[in-house]
């Protein structure tokens, strides 16, 4: 059974940090590419993070340079660590992992951790 396990959200401060994990199972996660989306109420969801299985990380400028991620290929796990929060952060985090099913690429979704940044 595939699982994507989101742990580490919450309420933070303005300027504070938090750091999220996703515990992957039920695939190969080596070869999957994992991401970090976000979607705050009204808004359409975006990514914040990509982890491609051959090790590359992309950060989308509206976040490069606070957010970095990083992937765990012997906890099967990826990070996103968010520094310097804004109130604009506020949003439920959700990872995604892209993997492959003896014949096709398929995508799962975690259940999404809420993030909120409020003084």
């Amino acid at each position: 059974q595939v699982q994507l396990v989101e742990s580490g959200g919450g309420l933070a401060q303005p300027g504070g940090s938090l750091r999220l994990s996703c515990k992957a199972s039920g695939f190969i996660f080596t070869i999957a590419t994992m991401g970090w989306f976000r979607q705050a109420p009204g808004k359409e969801r975006e990514l914040v993070a990509s982890l491609t299985n051959s090790g590359s990380i992309i950060i989308p400028d509206a976040v490069k340079g606070r957010f970095t991620a990083s992937r765990d290929n012997v906890r099967n796990t990826i990070y996103l660590q968010m520094n310097n929060l804004e109130p604009e952060d506020t949003a439920v985090y959700t990872c995604n992992a892209k993997y492959f099913n003896n014949t096709r690429w398929l995508s799962k979704w975690g259940q999404g951790t809420q993030v909120t940044v409020s003084s």
